[in-house]
């Protein structure tokens, strides 16, 4: 029979186990852990992207068009001074503030749009045209 000394506190096998297991445990949940900022950043900017949209159609609604190049996404905030100048825009705007992407970029804008009637997009992390993954471009027509 043992004596109570012999039974306290771990044998250095038992601890030598436990941190094995710890280091293949942080092996296989950091990587995964670590890409979910990436992943949030790019749903985010396709709310945003749905949002602005959103916001384009009503613009459209109201004055027939949508606003041009030139007047760009400011016109969902302030009424535009560029010709066409809408008849009906709407007293206080489509958008309260017009929002950057998640990387702190302005969202890109083209009407008429090469995708679409018009394009709403974010360059990606890059902040350059084209790339792969976060560095991928998000439009308005996905």
């Amino acid at each position: 029979m043992r004596s109570p000394l012999y039974s306290r506190g771990f044998t250095l096998i038992e601890i030598m186990v436990v941190i094995v297991i710890l280091g293949i445990l942080a092996v296989l949940i950091v990587p995964k852990v670590m890409n979910r900022p990436d992943e949030a950043r790019v749903i985010a900017a396709k709310q945003d992207i749905a949002s602005i949209t959103q916001a384009l159609k009503l613009y459209k609604l109201d004055n027939l068009r949508y606003p041009t190049t030139e007047q760009g996404l400011q016109s969902l905030i302030a009424r535009p001074s560029l010709p066409p100048e809408p008849a009906n825009w709407k007293t206080g705007g489509y958008l309260e503030k017009l929002p950057n992407d998640p990387w702190g970029n302005p969202y890109q804008y083209l009407s008429p749009g090469l995708r679409g009637d018009v394009d709403v997009m974010s360059l990606g992390a890059d902040g350059a045209s084209g790339g792969e993954g976060v560095d991928a471009d998000i439009g308005s027509w996905q």
